[in-house]
């Protein structure tokens, strides 16, 4: 990702992978205008793929002895669907939370594997190709891993957010909802003609319904962040150990930089196989977590 004229340091070569291809700059902190195509392109064509896969699989699934992809299928929908029948007991309920379960698992692990790929491989390609069509080589961004964007993982879990609100009213109906949002987790008091007890029902009813937004803005936040912090630390981390490739190709000395850089990917590599598939499923716990709290009567 060299500039006109001489190569990047560290912190432009950093920088410069850190930027989205964007349909236009960003022109505050927080700018609803601008979309991340770089993102909505790998997530929605893994999507795409991941949906694709399983269609496949299960249209050519036989009743005899199942081939490795069928396996490996098999095995994935029998894990999901027994964490699902442990969390969410509700058996209509399962019949679309388990499926969209398993869907997410694959999808965001897909998107999380996009991190085991060469750092600057399909950006260098990208580059190649803003040239060849007439544009600076020098403005062509592309991150690859769109779990390490926060808008993708927030929107991950404001949809998990929305599903949960239209599982509180499902279940228990909007009055039902609506009064557990003025009495869980404190309680309530019977007002009466004691001018007390209607103090302690105003008092009380405010208190647990900022009890319940606090807790839906926390688990929404919290379930968006925790993926995001972890995949955009591993990406940082392949990062340096490139920058480690790149400063001993430039310098053509210190065979400890190179060493290091073979040691430290490889082993980096192999953790972070571990790290996408426990984020991936961890990911899809919580879905089942909160889905299943919105099935709970307080």
């Amino acid at each position: 990702m060299a500039a006109q004229g001489h190569a990047p340091n560290a912190s432009e070569y950093i920088a410069h992978h850190l930027q989205h291809l964007q349909n236009k700059p960003q022109a505050s902190i927080v700018d609803f205008s601008v979309f991340n195509l770089d993102s909505i392109a790998f997530s929605v064509l893994l999507g795409v793929l991941v949906c694709w896969t399983l269609w496949s699989v299960a249209r050519k699934v036989t009743s005899g002895v199942p081939g490795r992809m069928q396996a490996a299928v098999e095995w994935l929908v029998e894990m999901v669907d027994n964490q699902a029948k442990s969390i969410v007991h509700n058996a209509r309920s399962r019949k679309l939370v388990a499926p969209l379960a398993l869907t997410v698992f694959i999808w965001v692990f897909m998107m999380n594997a996009m991190d085991l790929l060469p750092v600057d491989a399909l950006p260098v390609l990208w580059q190649w190709l803003f040239g060849v069509a007439g544009h600076n080589p020098e403005h062509a961004y592309l991150r690859v891993v769109a779990t390490a964007d926060l808008s993708v993982t927030m929107g991950l879990s404001i949809t998990v957010l929305l599903m949960c609100l239209i599982y509180n009213v499902k279940i228990k109906g909007v009055a039902g909802w609506l009064h557990e949002l003025f009495t869980a987790p404190f309680g309530s008091v019977k007002p009466s003609g004691n001018p007390l007890t209607w103090v302690a029902f105003a008092v009380l009813s405010f208190a647990n319904f900022a009890m319940q937004l606090i807790e839906f803005v926390a688990k929404t936040v919290s379930h968006g962040m925790r993926l995001f912090g972890n995949m955009y630390a591993g990406e940082l981390i392949f990062m340096l150990i490139a920058l480690m490739g790149g400063a001993w190709a430039l310098s053509a000395t210190g065979l400890a930089l190179f060493v290091g850089h073979v040691v430290a990917g490889t082993v980096w590599a192999i953790f972070h196989i571990l790290i996408i598939t426990l984020q991936a499923f961890v990911f899809m716990m919580l879905t089942l977590v909160y889905v299943g709290q919105a099935h709970d009567h307080h």
